[in-house]
């Protein structure tokens, strides 16, 4: 672990780039070439063409708001750096800085914030998570893009698949690291300038789990995994911090409230998975909406978000499963409100009402298709929109293109 000053460099760019696309508003089932429904694009911005050259994939994002001048900021993945874009006009969004990859190119790149800071890890060997201060990024007065070197640099894993962090405890969990057998490397960032291991969340921990096929070199390899402080219907649990865990082949529910002695609350798994692969809870904690990466694959059916009911922790119950209109694999899901937010890869930014959850029905009410060659619908390769951020009170919608765009949209039926 090391911790130095941050510091810039003026790059030898022009300006802090311009979007190639802006305004567009979604007509007859289209904004100029994109299919949508209820979705206008803002801006879309090439990420690889300004700031340090040489990107050949999007992946990640995530954002973040300066509570001071409530300024929207987006944080996307490359594969070879991370883009902060200042969002709060989207019509005109401004990249202001790049943060280098810490070793090599790779195509895996995730981030979250905290405290003002960005927490940024890759699948590149040695990599570790760096912590960016975004505050001193947006009070650098420049006319051209940054670089900008990490506050903090932590060492104790190399390569991690993803991040997560708990805003309301102030711990981040990497996951699909080096270390801790693939499990959560748990890490205490509440000084994000000074971040502190904490525990591990391993084979340990995940006990008694049977599983169908060795995953990524160790059986307790997590792909990804939220983490909230719980107030949800299970009583036992009230206030308690609990991680949902999407574990390739099972979903696992961990207390880690008391990080000397974390807790396997329950496993699962469901008929037909291909790759359990990321989730998220809504809002009241009481329903867990599951991607599957490689369902689609297998089974050649259309794209399913899969539905938990997570009532009693102890024991999940599989209730559903939601079917798209488009054959595309779905890759990550956000939830706000009682709206979910999917990434589905080539058939783009979909969103769907979950106000009948308790049912185990959901219903799709908006999309904006970021590869319109293939129109979302018969298309199975992995490659279109990557991620999606759907959390800025300007209720502008951010999505992370393979293609290295940033493409900023607003759905007109909210």
């Amino acid at each position: 672990m090391m911790t130095h000053l941050l510091f810039f460099t003026i790059m030898a760019f022009a300006g802090l780039g311009v979007p190639e696309k802006s305004n567009i508003a979604c007509t007859s089932g289209f904004a100029e070439e994109y299919p949508c429904q209820q979705m206008n694009l803002l801006s879309v911005m090439d990420l690889s063409k300004q700031g340090i050259p040489g990107a050949s994939v999007g992946n990640d994002i995530w954002g973040w708001t300066d509570p001071e001048s409530k300024r929207e900021i987006v944080i996307m993945g490359l594969s070879n750096k991370a883009a902060v874009v200042d969002v709060t006009n989207p019509l005109s969004p401004k990249h202001l800085a790049d943060i280098p990859t810490a070793t090599s190119a790779i195509l895996w790149r995730d981030i979250k914030v905290y405290k003002n800071h960005a927490f940024i890890v890759s699948e590149a060997m040695g990599h570790g998570m760096q912590v960016v201060d975004l505050k001193a990024i947006l009070n650098r007065n420049s006319a051209d893009t940054l670089v900008v070197q990490p506050v903090a640099h932590y060492r104790l894993f190399g390569s991690a698949h993803n991040i997560a962090i708990n805003e309301d405890s102030g711990f981040a969990y990497a996951v699909g690291t080096n270390t801790c057998d693939a499990g959560l490397h748990v890490i205490d960032i509440r000084n994000p300038a000074n971040p502190q291991f904490s525990t591990c969340v391993d084979r340990n921990i995940f006990e008694g789990v049977e599983r169908k096929k060795p995953i990524a070199g160790g059986d307790t390899y997590t792909h990804d995994v939220q983490c909230v402080i719980y107030h949800g219907t299970d009583l036992r649990y009230s206030g308690r911090e609990i991680c949902v865990a999407s574990n390739a082949d099972t979903l696992n529910i961990v207390d880690v409230t008391d990080k000397a002695n974390p807790r396997q609350i329950s496993v699962i798994a469901y008929q037909g998975y291909g790759y359990v692969h990321q989730g998220w809870l809504t809002e009241n904690h009481q329903y867990y909406l599951q991607g599957d990466e490689m369902d689609e694959l297998k089974s050649r059916e259309n794209t399913k978000t899969f539905i938990f009911d997570l009532t009693n922790l102890e024991q999940p119950r599989f209730m559903n499963a939601f079917h798209y209109p488009t054959k595309a694999v779905d890759h990550n899901i956000y939830v706000r409100g009682n709206h979910a937010f999917a990434a589905n890869y080539s058939s783009g930014l979909r969103v769907l009402d979950v106000s009948k959850i308790s049912s185990g029905k959901l219903s799709e009410v908006a999309y904006f298709d970021i590869v319109p060659e293939t129109m979302g619908n018969d298309d199975r390769e992995m490659y279109g929109a990557w991620s999606v951020y759907p959390y800025f009170a300007s209720k502008t919608i951010a999505i992370s293109g393979m293609d290295k765009k940033l493409y900023l949209v607003r759905w007109i039926g909210e």
